[in-house]
């Protein structure tokens, strides 16, 4: 284990940020709960965002922009959406700073310029958009629209987490429109399956897709679907949510349309959107005590070939062969990086290489040369072989591709293993507290009884699996009916 980590079973929360601080995904910035993405981070982010912005156009959808800024008459107007967010609101108030007599050099803000309507920085941007389909919306003929936008938002949070929670954070929100309420559950739902797909074939960590229970639905939903994923330390992360939104915003907007009968009724909605949060779940299903282990299907370099050599002439002959190899898995269309700078020893680049999860790691000398091999280290399973040079880039293309799918197939074992179902309240509180994970038992479906679960043991309810089985049974809290089990975990 490396010395700059600590160990997961010490501090799963200090093994994180060491995770995040010294892989060089992120850091610290002057702006409280906010972080400085930094370029391998951003690679890996990109990487991520390039595959999901494909499924999405991919699905009929297209990129546009709204603005940051929401007049706050605007953000009122969808009363369940305004209170659910309004604690976490940055507001803007002013527009000019001026010099302050009684401090040289300093600022203050001018009272002259205060603004007439103060406006909110977006915590999410159904309040700008629908007021903005208003002016394109007036029949049938207009729907669907079909909108997704990449853009940061604020969310002004007490207690923040690199990726998992900061006051500004990068995402993706689509916003759609549609004449009927089958037609947007539809989007909704379809939605859900393409971030599922997403996170389980290019993250390789497995999810459950549910719906939320109504005390946790987004606020101004008639439902939410989620994904839920579980991480090493048996809590839950929600790595992605879709929104049937009904009417609400098109009432609290009056976004109406004149339908094929030519009477006029109000827009079905829906909103989904998933964020940098994905980074933080990446590493806290996959990586280890030695660095992160990354999937390569969105690893920001899937291989890095290292020369060992003496002299200017052996450097010669590896370049000479690397180039080639080099050359054939850029052809396979693999990001490869052929690290020969000489201002570090091998040996730290191969630690600098698996802290940062690069799947596969090629070290060749000047004796492999001779040999015709190449020593070969999978990130995953650490495991190395001496492989010969002759078509090594074709048996690097089918190692990604297994260390792709043994990375899901470790993670699925593990999700499997923790989902544990619970008779009893006693049960239940002993299950969370030595074991963690998904706890199946049955609920009364009452908020109170949930918000009760939620105060004695910090357990909230993650989803209602879809296609649940329905199983009689009494709540393991009240004793009262229940027709189905839902999945309680602790959860970030």
């Amino acid at each position: 284990m490396s010395k700059e980590i600590t160990a997961r079973s010490q501090d799963y929360s200090q093994w994180y940020n060491d995770l995040v601080l010294k892989g060089q995904l992120a850091d610290y910035s002057a702006v409280r709960g906010c972080m400085v993405i930094k370029p391998y981070g951003f690679a890996l982010w990109e990487n991520m965002r390039d595959v999901l912005d494909r499924k999405f156009k991919e699905t009929g959808h297209q990129n546009a922009y709204f603005p940051l800024f929401v007049p706050k008459s605007l953000f009122e107007a969808e009363e369940q959406n305004a209170e659910g967010f309004a604690k976490e609101c940055a507001v803007v108030t002013h527009y000019r700073l001026k010099t302050n007599p009684d401090k040289k050099g300093a600022l203050m803000v001018d009272p002259e310029a205060k603004l007439e309507e103060e406006l909110v920085v977006r915590p999410t941007s159904e309040a700008i958009i629908w007021n903005t389909y208003k002016g394109w919306i007036q029949s049938y003929r207009d729907l669907p629209i079909l909108i997704n936008q990449w853009a940061n938002v604020v969310r002004w949070e007490m207690r923040t987490r690199l990726f998992l929670r900061t006051a500004e954070f990068l995402w993706q929100e689509g916003h759609t429109a549609h004449a009927t309420s089958e037609e947007a559950v539809a989007e909704t739902k379809q939605m859900l399956e393409v971030y599922a797909d997403f996170v389980e074939n290019y993250m390789a960590v497995p999810v459950i897709k549910g719906v939320k229970s109504p005390s946790e639905r987004f606020a101004g939903a008639v439902d939410t679907y989620c994904i839920e994923a579980l991480m090493q330390d048996g809590k839950a992360l929600q790595a992605g949510t879709s929104h049937f939104l009904g009417q609400n915003f098109a009432k609290a907007f009056d976004v109406k349309f004149s339908n094929k009968e030519n009477k006029l009724d109000y827009v079905w909605a829906t909103s989904w959107g998933v964020s940098t949060r994905l980074i933080g779940a990446l590493v806290m299903a996959h990586s280890d005590d030695d660095g992160l282990i990354l999937p390569p299907r969105i690893a920001p370099l899937q291989v890095v070939i290292v020369p060992i050599y003496k002299g200017a002439d052996q450097k010669a002959s590896l370049d000479e062969k690397i180039s080639v190899i080099v050359a054939e898995l850029k052809k396979a269309g693999i990001r490869v990086k052929y690290d020969d700078n000489d201002n570090a020893r091998p040996g730290w680049k191969f630690a600098e290489y698996e802290m940062k999860g690069v799947p596969v790691r090629v070290a060749i000398g000047a004796r492999d040369l001779e040999n015709n091999v190449a020593e070969v280290a999978r990130r995953d399973t650490k495991e190395k072989a001496s492989l010969s040079l002759d078509g090594l880039a074709g048996t690097i293309v089918t190692m990604l591709d297994e260390i792709q799918q043994g990375m899901f197939d470790k993670a699925k074992a593990f999700q499997q293993a923790n989902i544990t179902p619970a008779n009893s309240f006693e049960e239940f509180e002993k299950l969370l507290d030595e074991k963690g994970g998904f706890i199946s038992a049955h609920w009364d479906g009452t908020a109170e009884t949930e918000e009760a679960i939620k105060e004695r043991t910090k357990a909230t309810i993650r989803c209602i699996p879809l296609d649940n089985p329905q199983e009689e049974g009494v709540c393991i809290l009240t004793g009262k009916p229940s027709k189905e089990r839902v999945l309680f975990a602790r959860a970030y």
